[in-house]
């Protein structure tokens, strides 16, 4: 590997973080905003739908006795409940609240219009970006 092309991998790799950080920051003000620690905002962004605690663990790549706090937090703001499933009653699904789907929602929307300020370039620029970072997550995704 040439001296440029190491220089150029290191550039990227640091607009990526900083990229990432910004995002970060953005949307950690805005769980603030909404009386949320990050890891509650996080927590509750990533709730699809009914989903066993282990799986919110993956999702955040956090040991799954980490998610029991993030989730007693979220149970005692009223915006998740804990359901026994019915096929194995060892687990415990995650459900949103009303308020929880709301206050997911209103989490989402205002972290979109934070992430279209910052990437509020030119729309062919903004399309090249993402055929190529969505390139770069793809060719990661198929090594072994």
């Amino acid at each position: 590997m040439s001296a440029e092309t190491d220089q150029l991998t290191t550039e990227l790799a640091d607009l990526v973080f900083q990229v990432a950080g910004r995002l970060r920051q953005g949307f950690n003000a805005i769980a603030a905003e909404l009386d949320l620690p990050p890891a509650q905002a996080l927590a509750l962004v990533n709730l699809r739908g009914p989903a066993p605690m282990r799986d919110l663990a993956d999702l955040l790549s956090c040991d799954a006795s980490n998610v029991t706090g993030i989730v007693d937090g979220l149970e005692r703001r009223g915006l998740v409940t804990r359901r026994t499933d019915p096929s194995d009653r060892r687990v415990k699904h995650l459900v949103l609240t009303e308020e929880g789907q709301r206050r997911r929602d209103l989490l989402g929307s205002k972290a979109h219009v934070r992430a279209a300020a910052l990437f509020d370039v030119l729309d062919a620029d903004r399309r090249q970006l993402r055929d190529l970072l969505a390139a770069v997550v793809d060719d990661e995704q198929r090594r072994p």
